[in-house]
């Protein structure tokens, strides 16, 4: 029987309770799937601070690079908010993703027929969403020197550089560039080419790229119409390639064509080892132990790790299907609750979840 050790970091807030929710469904595929999941559970965020005093812990970090996948629930709590920024819970995984090269953020956003009402957008717009943002994760302006605030001409300036090089490009358009090619064959590149010259940079190594992508149809938009496009006509997106900073933004943007950010994984991955796969959302600590927690987009996230991470394709299907026909049979927790539905807390949706698998 195939192994695979995943280092769990159920982190802060309602992160414990989604994250119980989810390694019970992941008991059940794999069992179902012929393979075992060895799970190493480990501190993050504030929870690492309160055990270590420090918001990543090298034993973490460590049991993480030797780890096949990592499955992490959220971190972050105001009790943290005074502490140095460098001992704040966001900064452990800052330093996670940087400790595992991780390079490419995956964001998929797909429309569940179930939910369709729960966007702000018209039905008519959203139906049939299927789509990937593809975002730049250790580069451009939040990484860029130099940085920092001066005195200058009698008054303080602050600065950042936005700077790419060629092979950073190269190596995120051809994560993106490979997911086209599984997914509908579309490429939409995102930059800011008429203005920026590292944007002309990012737009003449994608160009330069596509011909050994000839079954992958490449296109290019400047980041202010792709955020339009967004909310006009999302069905016409595939892959949407972008930098770190207009990532930021567009996957947030794309994130609420669902109506809830409740349900979106997302996926971090490196030119090798273990990829970190984590909901969008936060740790919610307003509603911490109190069972109202929606485990979905934690459950999705897992399935991400299935499928790209574990490469158990079958059980990620699995995972995903059930989720689909729980909503389908109209079980909500309370951030997607609609009329006519039955309202259900973490733990009974987690229930629902194992009896449709």
């Amino acid at each position: 029987m195939t192994h695979h050790r995943v280092v769990l970091l159920p982190g802060d807030g309602i992160g414990p309770e989604i994250t119980a929710v989810t390694r019970q469904l992941l008991d059940v595929v794999a069992d179902h799937h012929g393979f075992q999941l060895d799970f190493d559970d480990q501190l993050i965020g504030g929870a690492a601070i309160d055990a270590t005093g420090e918001p990543l812990p090298d034993k973490t970090l460590d049991a993480c690079r030797s780890a096949d996948a990592v499955l992490m629930a959220a971190i972050g709590s105001p009790r943290f908010d005074t502490l140095p920024r460098e001992k704040r819970p966001e900064s452990g995984l800052l330093a996670l993703r940087s400790g595992l090269n991780l390079f490419a953020n995956l964001r998929p956003v797909k429309i569940v027929p179930a939910l369709i009402e729960a966007s702000s957008l018209k039905a008519e717009v959203i139906q049939g969403v299927d789509l990937m943002v593809v975002r730049e994760l250790t580069g451009g302006i939040y990484f860029g020197q130099p940085k920092g605030r001066v005195e200058a001409d009698g008054e303080e300036r602050g600065f950042n550089t936005m700077t790419y090089s060629a092979s950073e490009v190269d190596r995120i358009a051809r994560v993106a560039f490979e997911l086209a090619r599984e997914r509908g064959g579309r490429l939409c590149s995102v930059d800011k080419a008429n203005v920026l010259d590292v944007s002309q940079l990012w737009r003449d190594r994608v160009d330069a790229m596509a011909p050994s992508y000839a079954d992958v149809e490449v296109s290019h938009l400047y980041v202010d119409n792709a955020a339009m496009q967004l909310v006009r006509a999302p069905r016409q997106f595939d892959v949407l390639l972008t930098g770190n900073l207009f990532g930021d933004i567009l996957s947030d943007e794309a994130a609420m064509l669902t109506g809830s950010i409740g349900m979106l994984p997302s996926a971090s991955l490196g030119s090798d080892g273990p990829g970190l796969f984590e909901p969008v959302h936060g740790s919610a600590p307003d509603i911490a132990g109190e069972d109202k927690a929606n485990p979905m987009a934690m459950v999705l996230s897992a399935a991400m790790m299935l499928r790209i991470g574990l490469k158990q394709k079958a059980a990620a299907d699995a995972l995903e299907q059930a989720v689909d026909r729980v909503l389908a049979g109209g079980f909500r927790t309370g951030d997607l609750m609609a009329e006519g539905c039955t309202p259900l807390g973490c733990q009974a949706m987690g229930e629902e979840l194992r009896k449709a698998l």
